[in-house]
């Protein structure tokens, strides 16, 4: 059977151009900087993101940890909204590799605001507790359904971290579909920012890596960091390439997929026997709550109809949508859906 596969915008794969550039590419040893594509990559990115330095790495999570680890010292506590990615699903490891702890906040459709963040700062004085750190958002928002972070929320939180003389860091892995969904530059957004992650993996259809930006001084330790953690790459300007080639062309394109939701999103608010918050459907994720049956059957029931979805949270799944799935899988999708819930 040919599945849809909407589990995640993860699964996309190279088209032919991406395979072309990456056959063509040109590639030295990055452990001595001296590979001309991934130079080419991190130069682009960093005009992107109006940041001074990028550095490429394997990874979304190491390029969080990277972030976090270079901001932080053992014992320092970082603050994030609670379905956070970095406190969710990156396997521990702030406390496994920087020896930090994660104080999660409670927030609305992934937001946290600047009055729910500042009691949870620690004072100063009291040596006695963790020293807060850092103060992570994440644009979008994975595990609220791709939601978007208001800017004007974000410009409240830089101010409150300045105030605390804090570091800002935004996980930014799909913010490229935030920036094509509000029409606000992503150095615009970065601006605000310490730091900044961003996957090249996801909805801009590389096969892996993810971009990291900030200073020319933050770029150079998180340099020495990856190596340390074995993300030191040689003749990777290949992987590179379909990165540098994502950026240059499937951005703008972000807006199909974000109607490919809307799309399945309208046609499942229909429907009595789920539960979908449009509002919450602002770029290519859909959280859906089953009222019916659980969450494993939806699932499970779709697959025998050929199409595939995800477990979200403990309630519900998530459907996703990316470049690999057209138009015409949409349709499908919508009446599988149908057929599997009625």
């Amino acid at each position: 059977m040919k599945y849809i596969d909407l589990r995640s915008d993860t699964v996309t794969r190279p088209s032919e151009a991406m395979r072309k550039a990456m056959y063509e590419a040109e590639v030295g040893d990055d452990v001595f900087q001296e590979d001309p594509t991934v130079n080419k990559l991190q130069n682009y990115a960093a005009e992107l993101l109006g940041k001074e330095a990028a550095l490429y790495v394997p990874s979304g999570t190491m390029g969080n940890q990277l972030c976090l680890n270079t901001w932080t010292s053992p014992g320092d506590e970082v603050i994030c909204e609670m379905d956070a990615h970095i406190f969710n699903y990156e396997s521990g490891s702030p406390a496994v590799l920087s020896g930090i702890q994660i104080l999660p906040i409670v927030g609305n459709k992934g937001v946290i605001t600047p009055e729910q963040v500042e009691p949870m700062i620690r004072p100063v004085s009291a040596y006695y507790m963790p020293k807060t750190r850092l103060i992570e958002v994440e644009n979008t928002h994975n595990r609220a359904g791709g939601t978007i972070h208001p800017m004007e929320n974000i410009i409240a939180l830089e101010k409150l971290a300045r105030k605390h003389s804090l570091y800002f860091h935004m996980d930014g892995a799909r913010i490229w579909n935030a920036s094509v969904a509000t029409g606000i530059a992503v150095s615009e957004y970065a601006s605000h920012f310490d730091s900044v992650s961003c996957c090249l993996s996801k909805g801009l259809g590389a096969p892996a890596g993810s971009i990291i930006a900030g200073s020319k001084d933050f770029i150079a330790k998180a340099f020495v960091r990856r190596k340390a953690w074995g993300g030191g790459m040689r003749q990777i300007g290949i992987l590179a390439a379909a990165g540098l080639y994502a950026l240059q062309n499937n951005i703008e394109r972000l807006k199909e997929d974000h109607e490919k939701a809307c799309t399945i999103a309208k046609s499942l608010s229909e429907n009595p026997k789920v539960g979908v918050d449009l509002s919450s459907v602002q770029t290519n994720i859909i959280i859906v709550k089953p009222l019916s049956m659980k969450p494993e059957e939806m699932i499970m029931k779709c697959k025998e109809k050929g199409l595939l979805i995800s477990g979200g949270k403990i309630d519900s799944v998530r459907i996703v949508t990316h470049l690999d799935a057209g138009f015409e899988d949409v349709k499908k999708t919508v009446k599988i859906l149908e057929e599997v819930l009625d």
